[in-house]
């Protein structure tokens, strides 16, 4: 009896681990410029869940093709993507409207708390890097510029129909399941991060839809490139994932100057150029921010060290 129960509770609070991963992975995945990829790969779940993602897209359809029902039913990981998937559901119902508000009044505030958590996650991710040598450093500084460019590019507008929707998803979750580079702000590069956010908040299921088929077309391709660089160039691809969390810093910083607005067609202010300032210390809110950034930046460590962290060589087959 005492090792059912022990078993229990090694079960229960592995549920409670996953689902907590997965609220955080949601909740970072709703602010533009924050990755829950971020997330995964710092709380060291990121190889199991690109693993997961290749069962649920490569066997899983094959054996349901051959009408092996029993056994495609059975390659599903339930124990790992249940608690986790209902952590990230959760973050998305429950915050979504809550985000949205915080983005729009205390918009530094919500950045700073974020920079500190990435720049924590960064630190936690280079510790992952088993033998530094030239090429990684390179391909870390060249992520970092790339990412640095992307993340300045001016948000374009496209159209609301489904099929930029589908379009969307697929290019949106490539970067989403990246460390780093966040794919709420692809979307907002894209003209999509209001349209997404508004068919969650009104329940528009034909456009969700369409935007859920593109992001289960993008996972299936692009996890299996991201699987193979990681299984084979496990120091390179870090590093290049390493540079990307860099880069994007620049979209988070907290303090920024707004130079070019549009209307869209809600009559809402959406920013299309801003460029980053330094804080104006007279400013009281100047110390509010700071301490939200220093707190996202403890929260993240003190997280990764309640969270057994698993082995960083390389387990993707």
């Amino acid at each position: 009896m005492r090792f059912n129960k022990r078993v229990l509770f090694k079960a229960i609070k592995s549920n409670l681990k996953l689902f907590s991963i997965g609220f955080f992975m949601g909740s970072a995945d709703l602010v533009p410029g924050v990755s829950g990829g971020t997330i995964a790969f710092a709380f060291g779940i990121y190889q199991k869940l690109l693993s997961g993602i290749k069962q649920v897209t490569g066997n899983f359809p094959r054996l349901l093709l051959q009408r092996k029902f029993r056994q495609a039913w059975q390659v599903i990981p339930f124990a790992f993507f249940l608690p986790l998937g209902l952590g990230i559901l959760s973050a998305i119902l429950l915050l979504t409207n809550l985000i949205k508000f915080l983005l729009t009044n205390h918009t530094e505030s919500v950045w700073g708390f974020f920079f500190g958590l990435v720049v924590a996650s960064i630190f936690l991710v280079i510790r992952k890097i088993t033998n530094w040598q030239l090429w990684n450093f390179l391909a870390l500084v060249a992520a970092c510029i790339l990412t640095f460019w992307l993340v300045g590019v001016t948000p374009s507008q496209t159209p609301h129909d489904p099929l930029w929707f589908f379009a969307s998803g697929a290019v949106a979750i490539c970067a989403m399941i990246l460390p780093g580079i966040s794919g709420s702000y692809i979307l907002l590069i894209l003209g999509k991060y209001n349209q997404v956010i508004e068919a969650i908040i009104t329940k528009d299921l034909v456009s969700l839809s369409f935007f859920g088929l593109g992001i289960i077309f993008g996972l299936a391709m692009f996890v299996r490139v991201l699987s193979f660089l990681l299984k084979n160039y496990f120091n390179l691809t870090v590093s290049v994932l390493i540079g990307i969390m860099i880069g994007s810093l620049r979209k988070i910083w907290p303090w920024k100057e707004v130079l070019l607005t549009t209307t869209d067609s809600r009559g809402e202010i959406v920013v299309l150029v801003e460029r980053n300032i330094l804080p104006n210390i007279a400013d009281t809110s100047v110390f509010t921010v700071i301490v939200l950034m220093f707190s996202g930046f403890v929260l993240m460590l003190l997280l990764s060290r309640l969270d057994k962290q698993q082995s960083c060589a390389p387990e993707v087959s």
